[in-house]
């Protein structure tokens, strides 16, 4: 058995919670049009890429509350299937594996991985490779690599520094203000969808993504949030990894307050400043770094992935049919996720400047897609005309929302603490022989003695790790079952006993 890398344990736990489709990333290669390769050779490239890239012939089980990859019980192989939607939705058994699928569906091959094992990055790879076996050409060979062992030595190196760099940083992402309604969702569910176009411009020391990342932060301020927040997904490979399938990422949270008299090249490059700070700590999960950190399958209500990638017509994928990047899995993670691609042409060809956007959205929260998807694009119309504009007199959906944004506009207000008040505390009686075996539990886990009733157990140093542990254990030698949203909500040994004997 090999240990899961933090990103993977983050998936699993929240996979738990209830995700439906959301961690399902699909391949869609339509054949129309183009020579489609015979079934028998289809499949036999399909097994080489398994061969090549290990991990897709995994799956994730428990063992007392760690979660550790082990074989799948059968190998990946090419099947056949009656449409495509239901390939791309159809559930994983992540415990048996295994957690990639190809089916042929007439002349489309539909190739649905779960994000456990696999990347955005991950696609450009697998596509490259099939499309090599298929031609009968063999891939340069890659170098063994264990992933999470050398990704936990390079972040406890890091560890410090980055609790110290969110100290002052992170808050707890609240509601975000959109025209209609109120952005609310972190959690995984079903999703519409919709396609379009971005024209971002090039600006003078900026990349295109920070660009488009200012652009929807000065957005967001404009339907009248004082603060903003948005998740971002950010690349953690190395050269080590290079070419091989993973998920090798992990998600962030950028946050900004735009002043309206701002200049919007201004805003942007103190935003890249901010990005550029973070991407020292890139590879550290937030929940190692934030005490008491809730799982979630996406950190703030609204999302941002942005990939630089080959053009659905470009090599390898000309010669080996049209390939959609960006197919739907019918599910959204948080409320609204903006993925890019980003198909920059060649440099002997014709320079492009339109992105590939993939609007997935709960529409019980965002209620009106496409004028957010216009009001965005007005956003980058404006700044290619003026990048010096300030950000109060970019377009904006309701011109009545004044700048600066009163304080509190986004987000849940918080009472004042009464400092007068009694702790309202669950008691736990110390001679109790299950308060004394769930310490014993905790003691076990945390590698700390002696834990006090009400000791909070991110005080401790506790995280979603070492919890499913405490739970795994629990539910072994005490026979009770206790639900990871119920421990986040009463992270002590008292509250805990509260739990179990409402």
């Amino acid at each position: 058995m090999t240990q899961v890398s933090f990103v993977q344990h983050g998936m699993w736990v929240t996979e738990r919670m209830g995700a439906g489709s959301a961690y399902h990333m699909p391949i869609v290669i339509r054949f129309d049009g183009s020579p489609a390769p015979e079934p028998a050779v289809l499949a036999k490239a399909c097994a080489s890429v398994v061969e090549r890239h290990p991990l897709l012939g995994r799956a994730v089980r428990e063992q007392d509350g760690v979660p550790d990859l082990v074989p799948a019980t059968r190998t990946p192989s090419l099947e056949t299937g009656e449409s495509i939607e239901e390939a791309i939705r159809r559930p994983f058994d992540l415990e048996n594996g295994p957690l990639i699928r190809f089916t042929l569906v007439g002349d489309t091959l539909v190739i649905v991985a779960h994000h456990l094992v696999f990347d955005g990055g991950s696609k450009d790879i697998l596509i490259a490779d099939l499309a090599a076996f298929v031609a009968g050409t063999v891939p340069p060979p890659l170098e063994p690599l264990d992933h999470a062992a050398a990704e936990r030595e390079r972040v406890a190196g890091v560890l410090d520094e980055a609790r110290a760099f969110w100290a002052d940083r992170w808050r707890e992402p609240g509601e975000t203000l959109v025209p209609g309604g109120v952005l609310r969702s972190r959690r995984g569910g079903p999703g519409r969808l919709l396609k379009f176009t971005l024209d971002v411009p090039e600006l003078p020391g900026l990349t295109r993504f920070e660009v488009l990342l200012a652009a929807l932060h000065a957005l967001l301020a404009s339907y009248g949030n004082a603060d903003v927040v948005t998740a971002v997904d950010l690349s953690t490979r190395t050269a080590a990894s290079e070419g091989h399938i993973g998920p090798f990422v992990n998600e962030l949270p950028v946050f900004s307050s735009p002043p309206s008299e701002t200049p919007f090249a201004t805003f942007a490059a103190g935003l890249r400043a901010e990005l550029r700070s973070l991407y020292a700590y890139r590879e550290v999960p937030l929940a190692r770094v934030v005490a008491g950190l809730r799982p979630h399958a996406a950190l703030a209500p609204v999302s941002v992935s942005y990939r630089r990638g080959s053009g659905p017509r470009s090599e390898p994928a000309e010669r080996f049919g049209e390939v959609d990047r960006l197919a739907f899995n019918h599910a959204v993670r948080g409320a609204l996720q903006l993925q890019v691609l980003d198909a920059t042409a060649d440099a002997a060809e014709t320079e492009a400047t339109g992105m590939t956007a993939s609007l997935r959205y709960d529409p019980n929260e965002l209620t009106d897609a496409a004028g957010f998807a216009d009001d965005l694009r007005a956003v980058l119309a404006a700044v290619a005309q003026d990048p010096a504009r300030p950000l109060g007199t970019l377009p904006t959906r309701d011109p009545a929302v004044a700048w600066p944004v009163p304080a509190g506009a986004c987000g849940v207000p918080v009472a004042e603490p009464d400092d007068d008040a009694a702790p309202d505390r669950p008691g736990a009686d110390p001679d109790d022989p299950l308060t004394a075996e769930i310490r014993t539990i905790w003691e076990e886990v945390l590698k700390v003695s002696p834990i006090e009733p009400h000791d909070d157990i991110f005080d401790l140093g506790g995280h979603s790790l070492t919890i499913t542990q405490i739970i795994a254990r629990m539910r072994k030698r005490l026979d009770v079952e206790v639900e990871l949203d119920d421990f986040f909500d009463n992270p002590t040994i008292a509250g805990v006993l509260q739990v179990i004997r409402r």
